[in-house]
């Protein structure tokens, strides 16, 4: 039995001696704070007893404790039971109903609207607006805002902010939330912070800066809040602007020590820095912290993370789990899963598993099982990625969506496609993410038939126009080029217009390159105001496979002169040119490149070794041959057909023998 209920029972042995109604006042509230139903229930049999129920203060206490105790059938009993009902009675009423049951709340509300007696408050007004927000009913809000003028209650500093918030939430700044803040008559702190945050949530971003900037003119000084909803503000700005503001609010926030001590004033502080780049201030203001809480930890591991700083992230990652002072949650597990993938460290990230399978918090997230899922896909092992999906509890969309994109594109198309099945059973909605998955394995099978149902259903559930961003029609074009329909690609490039991209015109180039339609591959090429590497290299294969070597490599040097730098792409769609011109030296020169910018492809160097055999250089394909342990099928055959070629047969049978003789050993 805990200390309150004790006190509960030894109170109920002495209140036959008449105790004063305050008393059970104080401790109907005491019940009321911790929630503690039972104990609150005995109270209310006493007050009634003793007739103290008639007090309204108590009467007031008992149905705010029952209200707090989510108790909402006894609380609304009750009501009815009492017989002064004043705005205070009602307003408790509707906070407890308001955590839980929105459309009941506002029913509620409108029984107090229609009411005789009493008006609804300015409290009241606190209370239903941001559920309006909730329940996404801006009629409803906007029908309020009309009520609160006639009432003369849009100047209450209490209204005014509920309506700030309430226009921000929907998108309303101008003039809705404009308008409701400079109404208010006398703006405190929330104000400022309601308008600053509401631009900002709507991406006006100078709006939120310049309001913070009128609020340091007036004499509400910002507090922790304020500064935490400015800061991002400045690091969305240009970068020398964002830094110069951010150390410009970290000098306020020096000056004013009850700031500076404010662990979240510091996490707001150390997130601004990190995502302007700032790394070694991030890092020093962390260090200097006097109290750090977990969102300190996540903030700065994140913040590595998001800056590519991968050794720093899981150094601090590791310096938090043996320092103990604080356990890992979801929030850390999901930035570090994605460090371990680009460390390739996949035995750290196996230990990480083995840490959340023995943490039944961690294992029970959903958002924690989905980065398993991903990061077990990053190298390839679908075993272990469907094993962390099949021990999930709990399944999104996401979940659904990360298992397919890991065996989109593996040999298992069976697990893909019973996957599927199973998705599609489960009656979840597929969205445009699942979409791109689903094309990703139509391209990997070489299916047109699939793709084209993918289509349909993409083109059926609206999936196509519902995007801002042309992704997923980029992606069915690139599936159609890739499976070798051009013409469907074509119209489908046509259909985006206007919002075709960059990636666009690559997907629908590398099409025609791909089908040997080279002229409406030039064609298009002529249209492009914007191209990149990928633009270039297609152009280097086109007029390698026209036989048109000298303008091949005429973009190859057009390719550097702008500042590009070729990747094993590239080289791979210039290297035939060598082939076609018989020219060693251009060979070398390619081999060179390989070499400097570390292109360590085992597919280029395979097409390299063929083309040094056919310039006539078996010595150099030969060493080709040698510097790689890794050779494959490929390079095997390459040599021999090298060594075929110039009638060395007994060095051909050699490498034809060491090709067995590897494929014994397998």
């Amino acid at each position: 039995m805990g200390p309150l209920r004790q006190f509960v029972q030894n109170f109920r042995l002495l209140s036959g001696f008449g105790t004063d109604h305050r008393v059970f006042l104080d401790v109907v509230k005491a019940c009321a704070s911790v929630s503690d139903l039972t104990s609150g229930r005995a109270l209310h049999g006493c007050v009634f007893k003793l007739g103290h129920i008639a007090c309204s203060e108590v009467s007031k206490s008992v149905l705010n404790m029952y209200a707090k105790c989510r108790r909402m059938d006894d609380c609304q009993k009750m009501f009815r039971q009492m017989d002064s009902l004043d705005p205070v009675v009602w307003n408790i009423v509707l906070t407890g109903l308001s955590v839980s049951c929105g459309r009941e709340t506002m029913r509620f509300f409108k029984a107090m609207h229609f009411a005789d007696e009493p008006k609804p408050s300015s409290v009241t007004f606190a209370i239903v607006l941001p559920l309006c927000v909730r329940l996404g009913d801006s009629y409803n809000g906007k029908s309020m805002h009309s009520y609160i003028i006639k009432a003369g209650l849009e100047k209450d500093t209490l209204v005014g902010n509920a309506l700030v918030s309430m226009y921000a939430k929907f998108g309303f700044i101008f003039p809705d939330a404009y308008t409701a803040f400079d109404g208010i008559a006398d703006k405190d702190v929330v104000s400022w912070n309601a308008i600053i945050a509401g631009f900002s949530e709507n991406n006006m971003m100078a709006d939120a800066f310049r309001s913070f900037c009128l609020m340091l003119k007036e004499p509400t000084e910002p507090n922790y809040a304020t500064i935490a909803n400015v800061l991002p503000v400045c690091a969305s700005m240009d970068k020398n602007i964002a830094c110069r503001s951010g150390r410009q609010i970290h000098s306020y926030v020096v000056q004013r020590s009850w700031l500076q001590t404010h662990v979240f004033v510091c996490n707001s502080l150390v997130s601004f820095y990190l995502r302007v780049g700032r790394i070694e201030e991030a890092a020093s203001l962390f260090t200097r912290m006097g109290s750090k809480d977990l969102v300190s930890w996540n903030v700065v591991i994140a913040g590595y993370a998001s800056n590519c700083e991968w050794f720093k992230a899981f150094q601090l990652f590791h310096n938090l789990v043996h320092k103990g002072d604080v356990s890992p949650d979801s929030v850390t597990i999901i930035s570090i899963l994605p460090v371990c993938a680009q460390l390739t460290d996949l035995a750290s990230g196996k230990e990480i598993h083995s840490y959340i399978l023995r943490h039944s918090y961690l294992l029970e997230d959903t958002s924690v099982g989905n980065a398993l899922i991903s990061f077990y896909a990053r190298f390839g092992d679908t075993s272990a990625a469907y094993w962390a999906f099949s021990l999930m509890s709990t399944k999104d969309i996401i979940s659904w969506n990360a298992i397919l994109d890991a065996f989109a594109d593996s040999p298992k198309q069976f697990q893909f496609l019973n996957l599927l099945h199973h998705l599609l059973n489960e009656a979840i909605t597929l969205d445009s993410v699942t979409i791109l998955s689903l094309l990703k394995f139509c391209i990997n099978v070489q299916g047109i038939g699939k793709v084209k149902e993918v289509h349909g259903y993409s083109v059926k559930a609206g999936l196509l126009h519902d995007e801002e961003e042309p992704k997923l029609g980029n992606a069915l074009l690139d599936a159609y080029a890739k499976c070798g329909n051009v013409e469907y690609a074509h119209k489908i490039f046509l259909g985006l217009s206007e919002r075709r991209t960059l990636v666009s015109y690559n997907s629908l180039l590398s099409g025609y390159v791909n089908s040997g339609s080279h002229d409406d591959a030039q064609m298009l090429f002529t249209e492009m105001s914007t191209t990149d590497l990928t633009t270039w290299s297609l152009m280097v294969r086109i007029y390698a496979e026209s036989c048109c070597p000298n303008e091949a490599i005429g973009v190859f040097r057009e390719i550097q002169a702008r500042g590009m730098r070729p990747n094993t792409v590239t080289i791979m769609n210039l290297l035939p040119v060598c082939a076609q011109l018989a020219s060693l030296h251009l060979v070398r020169q390619c081999h060179g490149y390989i070499i400097r910018g570390g292109l360590g492809d085992i597919r280029l160097k395979g097409t390299l070794l063929d083309v040094y055999a056919k310039c006539g250089s078996l010595k150099h394909a030969y060493s080709v041959f040698q510097s790689d342990a890794r050779r494959d099928l490929v390079m095997f055959t390459a040599m021999v057909a090298g060594y075929a070629v110039h009638g060395l047969i007994q060095d051909g049978l050699q490498i034809y023998d060491s090709i067995r003789t590897v494929h014994d050993a397998s």
